[in-house]
């Protein structure tokens, strides 16, 4: 919906393009670099393989993908609305393979 200026509000969607969310998430330095991640087949949506990186994600969709040198598992927590800095990044996402803190 229009605000007061006549421009549409920024509002988060519903769903997101994966190789974008990826970019934004700070997962890969550049689209291109999640888009052939994911056609080469690298990344999975809820356990299944993904090809295209059109796929539209959601909250909590689970992401398995390589991760430094390790496979990685994540929960999206958010879609964002831009690529900001690496601490508004972090919030996007919920790493689920991270290691235990040593007080737990």
């Amino acid at each position: 919906m229009p605000g007061p200026s006549g421009k549409a509000s920024p509002q988060p969607a519903s769903r997101l393009r994966l190789d974008k969310w990826l970019w934004q998430a700070r997962l890969f330095k550049t689209r291109a670099d999640a888009a052939g991640a994911i056609v080469a087949g690298h990344i999975r949506v809820n356990g299944a393989r993904m090809s295209k990186p059109g796929h539209a994600v959601a909250v909590d969709d689970v992401l398995t993908l390589p991760l430094a040198g390790r496979i990685g598992l994540i929960r999206i927590c958010a879609l964002g609305l831009r690529r900001g800095p690496s601490s508004e990044a972090r919030m996007l996402y919920i790493d689920l393979d991270a290691a235990p803190s040593p007080l737990e």
